[in-house]
Formats: structure tokens, sequence, C-alpha cells
């Protein structure tokens, strides 16, 4: 399709300027490739701009309930009845402390250990319902009272969970005498 320039006043020329077809600035497969590169150069900036904005609320200290219950055959459950969240079993410790004006030593240990999680006999026992690893309601230790000592009641348990912000008492429950 020709162009016509006219130009008025005394000069009057008219000129004829061809077009080819072929003579595009930008190729459309370029031109679509560099619109995906600004898009994602966009979108991750703005990501990196609002990534602080939307980090996950903090969930606070963890809290426990707990029961207790002492079986005729000599043995103590303590259950968590409650608990705010759940815990990485490496993160949960046990304390069972003798009463004042009684020379015995505490029992401690972690509900991850070899010879805790999941084990059978053993002084103190932990079972986890769901085998995920976690501490979670209705997980409970069990201890074995006569091989602990605890049979005459009066001990305590406190169980801690240990965290990036450190260590918060959970729970703390007096143990009853067994028969």
């Amino acid at each position: 399709m020709p162009v016509y320039l006219q130009v008025t006043g005394y000069l009057r020329c008219l000129m004829r300027v061809r077009r080819d077809p072929n003579d595009e600035a930008v190729s459309p497969v370029i031109a679509t490739v560099l619109l995906m590169a600004i898009t994602v150069l966009l979108a991750s900036s703005v990501y990196l701009l609002i990534d602080d904005a939307i980090a996950p609320p903090d969930k606070g200290a963890p809290y426990a309930k707990l029961s207790v219950r002492a079986l005729d055959n000599g043995f103590q459950i303590v259950r968590f009845t409650d608990l705010s969240q759940n815990l990485h079993t490496s993160a949960v410790t046990f304390t069972i402390s003798p009463p004042a004006g009684i020379n015995a030593s505490s029992i401690t240990g972690q509900v991850n250990d070899a010879d805790v999680y999941g084990s059978v006999g053993e002084v103190v026992a932990f079972h986890d319902r769901d085998a995920s690893f976690t501490v979670n309601r209705g997980d409970y230790f069990v201890i074995n009272a006569t091989s602990a000592g605890t049979s005459d009641g009066e001990w305590t348990m406190y169980i801690r969970a240990v965290g990036t912000s450190g260590t918060t008492l959970l729970g703390e429950i007096p143990l009853p005498a067994t028969q």
C-alpha cells in the first residue's frame, strides 16, 4: 500500500514509501520471551519485598495437661490429656524427682531415647499412639514404680519442652502410690 506525503506551499512533492512485510522490529517469539522474563522478575521482586511480612505467626510457648493413675500391678501411667501443639520427641524431656528429705536420685531422660521411646520393661517407657515420632494428645509414659522406687507415691514428674527459645515446663504431676 503506497503512502503519500503531500507538502503544501510552493514546494509540492509527492513521495512514495513502500514497506516490506518482513521488516518488523522484534519477532513475536522474542517479544513473548522478554515479557515472560519481565513478569518473573517483577513477581520475584514483589515476593522478596513482602517475604518478611508473611511469616507464620508464633505459636507461643507449648503447654500440656496431664493425668496420672496407678495400676495394681505396680505401674504408673502419665498421659497427655491435652497439648497445645505437637512436639518432636527429641524436644521433650522428663524428670522424676523424689520428695524432699528422701535420699534418692532423680530419673531423667528424653522421650526419644532408645530405652524410653516405645520400649517395654524399662524403668520409664514412652508410648506414641500414632507412631509419628511426635508427642501429642493421648500419648503416655509408663513408669515401673517398683524398679524406679516411686511406688510409695509423693514423687513428682516434670515434663519439659526444649526449643530455640529455651526450656518450657509443659507440666508437673505428683505420682500416686501403687498397691
